[in-house]
Formats: C-alpha cells, sequence, structure tokens
C-alpha cells in the first residue's frame, strides 16, 4: 500500500510544555531533597506527580501515530498530574504560613520576562527554584506549573481540534485503502483502454 496512514510522531522534546515540565521534574527532586525528610510520603507523592507530567507528555506523543485518542487521554493525565502537583506546593505553602505570589508580585513578573525566553532551560530559572528560601522556591516552581499547565489546555484543545477534523487511526487506514483502490482502478481501466485500442 502506497498511501501511508502513519503520520509523523514523536518528537516531543520540541514540544513547550515537555520542555517546562523537564524543568518542573528537576526542580520538584531538588526541592523535595532540601525541604522534607527523605522519608515523608510527601516526597513520593510529588516526584511522582512531577514525573507523571513529564513521563505522560512523552508517552502520548509516541502514541499519536497509532493513537489520536491515546495522545488526548495521556496529555490530560500529564495535565492532571500536574493539578495534583501544584496542589501539594500550596499546601506547602499554607501549613507553613506563606503567601502565594499574586499575578502582579515582581517575581512574577520576572518568571514571565523568563519563560519568554527562546531555548530556555532549568539553568534559566535555577537561580529561583534552588533559592535558600523555601518561599522564592515554592512560588517559582508553582509559576513553572501554572505555565505549564496553560500550555497543555492549549495543546489538548489542539489535539481535539485536530481529532474532530481529522479523525484517528481507522479513518487513515479506510481513507489510504479507498485512495489504493481508485489507483488500481484506474490502472486497470488504462490497461483494458490500451488493449482495446486499434493496432497498425
Amino acid at each position: 500500500m502506497s498511501e501511508k496512514f502513519i503520520p509523523p510522531h514523536g518528537g516531543y522534546q520540541k514540544l513547550l510544555s515537555y520542555q517546562k515540565a523537564e524543568i518542573v521534574y528537576d526542580a520538584s527532586v531538588r526541592f523535595c531533597e532540601r525541604f522534607f525528610n527523605k522519608r515523608d510520603r510527601t516526597v513520593d507523592q510529588m516526584v511522582q506527580a512531577a514525573r507523571s507530567g513529564k513521563q505522560n507528555i512523552i508517552e502520548g506523543s509516541m502514541a499519536s501515530g497509532t493513537s489520536k485518542e491515546t495522545e488526548i487521554k495521556l496529555t490530560n493525565v500529564a495535565r492532571a498530574s500536574l493539578e495534583e502537583l501544584l496542589a501539594d506546593y500550596r499546601d506547602f505553602l499554607r501549613l507553613r504560613g506563606i503567601a502565594e505570589w499574586p499575578k502582579d508580585h515582581p517575581f512574577v513578573k520576572r518568571l514571565q520576562t523568563l519563560n519568554r525566553q527562546v531555548d530556555a532551560t532549568y539553568e534559566t530559572f535555577k537561580k529561583a527554584v534552588e533559592h535558600p528560601d523555601p518561599a522564592i522556591c515554592a512560588n517559582a516552581i508553582i509559576g513553572m506549573i501554572k505555565v505549564t499547565n496553560y500550555l497543555l489546555d492549549r495543546q489538548l484543545r489542539k489535539l481535539e481540534e485536530d481529532f474532530v477534523k481529522e479523525g484517528g487511526l481507522r479513518e487513515r487506514m479506510t481513507q489510504a485503502r479507498l485512495t489504493e483502490r481508485g489507483k488500481q482502478n484506474r490502472g486497470r481501466l488504462r490497461d483494458e483502454k490500451d488493449n482495446n485500442d486499434p493496432k497498425d
């Protein structure tokens, strides 16, 4: 069959949502090492939630070639995991009487500027997410999670729109078969025409 029905897939490293989720994961691992007792169950929960946010973006991207439904489902799992992680950081602040930065906080504005940098990496945010003050640390990571969640929300809307327009693997397979059958029929008609043409 000459018509391809498995589209290009993978390439998650180029997704801005993945890049931010990876920073959130790295920052969360270091945060938990610094501010929690390693035997605290919260450590496992936060690290696993951060990892789930990152890994499900990878899985969804790799599954997208054969199942748009799976891609949407896993991207949504990533989004839910990061929302859970966000709640953990808010608990950390609340239980210690620390305020979450409002939108107009100067440090929030600074984070927004850093997030607009092209190819921003963990190093871009290292000063904030590894700050000695846990209030600055936690708030900076909260800011990163919010950005990642915004990107995942936008990604999910686009995936839903694409699925409605293009369908999934079954539709592409059917279209590929119909296209190939059309080519074969046109080929047979040409052969029949050539065979029926009078020869000198």
